[in-house]
């Protein structure tokens, strides 16, 4: 486990310290129903404090890891950020994750329309370590009236299912209006992959570069088939175990991706043009199996025999999500 996670898991069993467990378990089945239900909110979904604790407890370590694997490759090509934003980021998952994946960061605002969560938020993040994440400001805005003010990364996670058409459409307008690097993320589910391809589309239409986890711009290829998605593993607390009535120590949270960049920063080599794996790998003695997505905008199966030595040396040691070895 990530420092990061451990923070924000510690952080998050005195949140919800303060409130009956059999409160807090009511409230989470009650917005998991409605999470299993992605449609436009017609009012706040976190709508009471004791439905904020529950959120944060069940939602927050899953979405901050899902993130930190998308901004860890990002870092991992050379990105740098100083500044970000978190558009709809509600109690701050997002913020926790980029502190965890960049050392450079100064300065994080996370933005929400809903007072309760942006206040648990400021809460969860008075102990952290990172100067950062302890500074971070929560504003209240709602979409189509956001901060001017831009940032080197702005991000979008678990949003557009909360959202109407015209909505996300605005959104987005303002991730590629206020960014240098924009990243989306959303469950790793049918309608959750469509929204990406949405996003995927309006970035390229704004001559935005894909940074991942496509490896080209031509159409999915995908599309029709199956859906893009990865997985995080995620160390599920006492409290999280409690909250959610899992036996298991751990769960994989299942999610979709999008990052796409401004010309001048890919000139900084944040992209990859490498392919990408897309489903567990099959690994047998002698030889490694991959679902990939290419280069070419093609997909399909790519084997690595034991003959080719260090690429198949690579190739072990590759999961799903993770670049092909050259």
């Amino acid at each position: 486990m990530s420092s990061v996670a451990s923070e924000l898991r510690t952080a998050l069993a005195v949140a919800v310290a303060g409130f009956p467990e059999r409160d807090l378990a009511a409230a989470t089945a009650e917005l998991v129903a409605r999470y299993r239900q992605p449609r436009a909110a017609q009012a706040a979904i976190l709508s009471s404090e004791v439905r904020v604790a529950a959120y944060a407890a069940y939602r927050m370590p899953a979405t901050q890891a899902a993130v930190q694997r998308v901004l860890d490759e990002l870092a991992g090509h050379g990105f740098e950020p100083r500044t970000m934003l978190d558009l709809g980021g509600g109690t701050g998952a997002a913020a926790w994750a980029a502190a965890g994946s960049f050392a450079t960061l100064e300065s994080i605002r996370v933005v929400d329309q809903v007072p309760q969560a942006l206040q648990l938020g400021r809460r969860l993040v008075a102990e952290a370590s990172s100067s950062a994440l302890r500074a971070a400001s929560f504003e209240r805005a709602v979409v189509g009236a956001l901060p001017t003010a831009g940032a080197d990364l702005v991000i979008a996670s678990y949003v557009l299912s909360e959202l109407s058409a015209a909505q996300t459409a605005s959104l987005l307008e303002d991730m590629t209006a206020r960014g240098r690097v924009a990243v989306v993320v959303e469950p790793g589910t049918p309608d959750g992959y469509e929204r990406i391809l949405g996003a995927r589309s309006h970035f390229l239409a704004r001559g935005w570069h894909l940074l991942g986890p496509c490896p080209h711009a031509s159409t999915c290829p995908l599309v029709g088939r199956d859906w893009c998605h990865f997985a995080a593993r995620v160390n599920r607390s006492a409290e999280h175990r409690r909250i959610k009535g899992g036996d298991l120590s751990y769960e994989d949270e299942k999610f979709s991706w999008v990052a796409a960049a401004a010309p001048d920063v890919v000139e900084q080599g944040v992209h990859t043009g490498d392919g990408r794996i897309l489903r567990r790998p099959v690994k047998r003695k002698g030889l490694v199996e991959f679902q990939v997505c290419r280069p070419d905008g093609t997909a399909g199966r790519s084997v690595v025999s034991k003959r080719e030595g260090e690429r198949y040396r690579a190739a072990r040691d590759r999961e799903w999500g993770d670049t092909v070895p050259g």
